[in-house]
């Protein structure tokens, strides 16, 4: 599977995966921001944007690997992973299967616990409603809770934005995440394992994935450093571009080791 890809700047490679249901889109300002410090890569996941589904079963560890096969694609042997919601559970996934890889890791608006059975049951319902009627269920119960309260009411070009990405997600792609993200697994003992840096960024208004859930991931790692950005809900890397981007590179200088030239 090859992943359609859009990357800017050179240095330390930054893969950013992207949440559920959008794609690489969503990483603009991130791609803009961060290129004077890192080569960031933002990969269409599997079915969303350019990148086409293929008939595989639904698996967050697939979509891991295909992470794998674009690192290889792009020549690069170790890459500092991050994921926003449904890419962190994709990056949480590549840590496990690839650990060799990982130069850092970033979890933005995530979490490391699996679903509950009413989590479950309702995105196989949600899975099924957008296969049988289209993006609407999406508009109408996904996207109010993507973006925080203050963004709603104070930027509404940025949730235009957002619902414009919701409405053009592919239905066979939809429900394919959904139901991969349905099996995953408990990634606590994933991140216990870490034997490198991890940032995890949530947004102070996140509902989906709250502080309380970004605190513990960030706990399970002896040096997990924790960045709470205000004003934002789930879509922190949307909401608050410039927090977002900074508390990036402060990661990157500060975690990492400087390559040489």
């Amino acid at each position: 599977m090859q992943l359609y890809t859009r990357s800017a700047g050179t240095g330390i490679p930054l893969v950013l995966l992207h949440a559920f249901p959008l794609s690489s889109a969503m990483w603009l300002a991130q791609r803009e921001g961060l290129a004077k410090v890192c080569r960031v890569i933002t990969p269409d996941l599997r079915g969303f944007g350019g990148s086409r589904l293929g008939d595989d079963e639904p698996s967050l560890d697939l979509m891991a690997d295909d992470v794998a096969a674009l690192l290889d694609a792009e020549g690069i042997d170790k890459a500092v992973i991050g994921g926003l919601s449904m890419g962190g559970y994709v990056t949480m996934a590549f840590c496990r299967r690839h650990p060799d890889r990982v130069l850092g890791v970033i979890l933005a608006d995530t979490k490391a616990s699996p679903d509950p059975p009413p989590a479950r049951d309702n995105r196989e319902r949600i899975a099924q409603a957008v296969l049988e009627s289209g993006s609407e269920v999406l508009v109408s119960e996904v996207l109010p809770a993507l973006i925080g309260p203050t963004t709603k009411e104070r930027r509404a070009m940025v949730f235009g934005r957002v619902k414009g990405l919701v409405q053009s997600a592919p239905p066979g792609a939809v429900a394919w995440a959904q139901r991969a993200m349905a099996a995953r697994p408990d990634s606590f003992d994933t991140l216990t394992a870490l034997k490198v840096p991890l940032l995890v960024i949530v947004g102070e208004e996140d509902e989906l994935s709250p502080p309380s859930d970004a605190a513990a991931m960030a706990k399970a790692v002896p040096d997990g450093r924790l960045e709470i950005i205000p004003k934002a809900g789930h879509l922190t890397a949307v909401e608050q571009p410039e927090a977002f981007n900074t508390a990036v590179t402060e990661f990157l200088r500060t975690e990492l080791p400087t390559p040489r030239p």
